[in-house]
């Protein structure tokens, strides 16, 4: 069973940047379907990206043409580069992996862009 851990979230003001991480550990990292979520207070969370093993991704329209994801399978992380940060991207932002529709999801990394 895969364990992941966040890192790299934080306060940044609109405009910034900032570099989410998520550490894979205790499985074959390549063998998952990757993916960045995010929950704002009083929302349900939703989905930012995906990565696939093959390395395909997918953005929320939200997002798209702000963040990128990638992963390393050799470092065994998954990043996601979040450019121009908006007040409403301000969320507690998850790691996800999933393989044969099992999910597997870290703890969290806290994300607040002051205007």
């Amino acid at each position: 069973q895969v364990q992941l851990v966040e890192s790299g979230g934080g306060l940044v003001q609109a405009g910034g940047s900032l570099r989410l991480s998520c550490a894979a550990s205790g499985s074959i990292f390549n063998i998952y379907n990757m993916g960045w979520y995010r929950q704002a207070p009083g929302k349900q969370r939703e989905l930012v990206a995906t990565i696939t093993t093959a390395g395909s991704t997918n953005y929320a329209d939200s997002v798209k043409g702000r963040f990128t994801i990638s992963r390393d399978n050799a470092k065994n992380t998954v990043y996601l580069q979040m450019n121009s940060l908006k007040p409403e991207d301000t969320a507690v932002y998850q790691c996800n992996a999933v393989r044969l529709g099992f999910n597997h999801w870290g703890q969290g990394t806290q994300v607040t862009v002051s205007s």
